[in-house]
């Protein structure tokens, strides 16, 4: 047996921790004495029934079908005694003793950041994660998510806008994607950073293997961002994994009639960060990471806003009436009194000095 194949037997092992593993290869010696030797058990080392019964019979076929789709996908297994498995995910308990990873290894053992949330956000919320993960992939951090609708997609997607690395940890084995909607994201992810999972090739993603990934989401990151989340949200679960783990956790406020806003007021009830501009989470990562701050960063100002001329009167109060949730035309006559065509034509005039931006239904909004 040799290590490729010892792996492979143990990312198959249910119940198998990656503390388990290293037992068995500190008192075996090897990646593959631990595979032969821990089917016949190994005194002083307590493996959990299922994880025992089946190194007691592997499945053969099985493995051999996961070792002919690694040398067919061009895809990585590293076990917990790998170099590159990522350093930040064997701190944590009970880590996966395997991953499978199609594309840049090494972007595993990057500093990463976690953002998640809702898979059905509003505007606002996806834009806002797009926004946040393009900022913090420019400043030089790999942004992690689950690959999933919403806001999961959004922070894959600013990360690549950003020019940066972002890593999908997903609930499935890596010949499936899932959801199936992010299949052309899921090629850009790997491409432009890495997909993992610890399930093997052919598992179909069930609703238990998502909290399940969610350690991972938050093991492999120094913080976690939440942007939206209803109060029972899956993504809360990646918070309490994080705050379990050690690691930061910061929460995005938002409107009190918004439903997807009380998961995150939740959170910051009970000690996550409050996150209003992207130096309330840099300055946490810096000091997690022993870095110095990050500076001169493109398109960036201290009060984060974009330059220009100033406004008359007119054009300030459209602002103020406009305040920080995108709003129609026929809102913004209303709450200013002017007529509608000022209106229009002052929008035109905003959103040409960069000031705001068009959104869906004829909606507008300052840029974030």
């Amino acid at each position: 047996m040799n290590a490729l194949r010892a792996a492979a037997i143990f990312a198959r092992t249910p119940s198998l921790t990656a503390e388990h593993v290293r037992a068995l290869v500190d008192a075996t010696g090897s990646l593959e004495n631990a595979a032969s030797i821990g089917m016949a058990g190994v005194p002083g080392i307590e493996l959990p029934p299922s994880a025992r019964a089946f190194l007691a019979a592997p499945d053969a076929a099985a493995i051999d079908a996961d070792l002919d789709w690694l040398a067919k996908s061009g895809a990585h297994l590293l076990p917990i005694t790998s170099e590159a498995y990522p350093p930040l995910l064997a701190r944590i308990s009970r880590g996966p003793p395997v991953l499978y990873v199609l594309g840049n290894i090494a972007a595993l053992s990057s500093p990463q950041l976690a953002i998640v949330g809702s898979r059905s956000p509003t505007f606002s919320g996806r834009s806002t994660a797009r926004d946040f993960a393009m900022f913090f992939a420019r400043a030089g951090l790999t942004i992690t998510s689950g690959l999933a609708l919403g806001i999961d997609a959004a922070s894959h997607e600013g990360a690549l806008d950003g020019n940066g690395l972002t890593i999908a940890v997903c609930g499935c084995g890596l010949d499936i994607v899932y959801p199936r909607q992010n299949a052309t994201l899921a090629a850009r992810v790997r491409e432009h950073g890495a997909l993992v999972s610890e399930f093997p090739p052919r598992t179909r993603a069930l609703p238990a293997h998502f909290p399940q990934r969610n350690r991972i989401i938050s093991g492999l990151s120094v913080g976690t961002l939440v942007v939206e989340a209803a109060r029972h949200s899956g993504s809360l679960i990646t918070a309490q994994h994080a705050l379990e783990q050690g690691r930061e956790v910061f929460a995005i406020p938002g409107s009190i009639h918004n439903p997807l806003s009380r998961g995150c007021h939740a959170l910051i009830r009970d000690g996550a960060k409050l996150v209003e501009t992207f130096a309330d989470v840099l300055s946490e990562v810096t000091n997690f990471l022993g870095m110095q701050p990050l500076a001169g960063l493109p398109g960036v100002t201290a009060n984060n806003v974009a330059n220009g001329p100033v406004l008359d009167k007119a054009y300030e109060i459209l602002l103020d009436a406009l305040g920080f949730e995108p709003a129609s035309i026929d809102v913004l006559v209303s709450r200013t009194g002017f007529p509608s065509d000022s209106v229009a034509s002052m929008l035109l005039i905003l959103e040409l000095q960069g000031r705001i931006r068009p959104h869906a239904g004829g909606r507008y909004g300052r840029p974030r």
